[in-house]
């Protein structure tokens, strides 16, 4: 991400900017950050990650959204573009332009070398404030490592990380499991 010089804006004022925007931009406390373009190793991470989510849970009640479908993570202060989204049963818009959802239930963001301290940071804490998000998922993509934050039933989050190609990140709250060598599948390290 890299920051623009802009005045602080409402959230109104942003999601205008955004949809007449050709490229994407998220909202961060009244300010307005360009997204940045991502390397090859993000790009597969992001597309293996969504691929596997789409064949586990198409049919049914859950849909996978790519990175274009932008995430309101609080109406008053945040709104984010994460790589892949999951959202169950109908999607909830924050207006009548549909195009912001607010009812995400599982999140991936790919780790990027210049995000990735925001990513694993503060804008974690954000998502995990979101109500219907149930698990985050924080993909590495200089090595195997897969951050997989989940919602227990008393509301606390419990944090595990997968470091093995054998591993399985299980997301129980959608029913599936999901390998971490297809996610890492034909991704090359430096």
């Amino acid at each position: 991400m890299s920051r623009q010089s802009l005045p602080l804006v409402t959230p109104e004022e942003y999601l205008d900017y955004d949809r007449a925007s050709d490229v994407k931009n998220e909202y961060v406390f009244g300010e307005i950050v360009a997204m940045a373009g991502g390397t090859v190793s993000h790009a597969l991470l992001t597309m293996n990650a969504a691929g596997e989510l789409y064949r586990h849970l198409s049919g049914g009640k859950c849909r996978v959204y790519s990175s274009d479908v932008r995430v309101c993570i609080d109406r008053r202060s945040s709104y984010s573009y994460p790589d892949v989204t999951v959202v169950c049963g109908p999607a909830e818009g924050v207006d009548e332009k549909r195009d912001t959802v607010t009812n995400p239930k599982v999140i991936v963001e790919v780790l990027s070398p210049r995000t990735r301290n925001y990513d694993l940071g503060d804008k974690a804490r954000m998502y995990s404030r979101i109500p219907s998000l149930t698990d985050l998922l924080l993909i590495e993509q200089d090595r195997v490592s897969i951050e997989h934050w989940r919602r227990l039933a008393n509301d606390h989050w419990d944090i595990s990380n997968i470091a093995d190609r054998q591993g399985i990140v299980r997301i129980e709250s959608v029913g599936c499991e999901l390998r971490v060598a297809d996610i890492y599948s034909g991704v090359e390290f430096a």
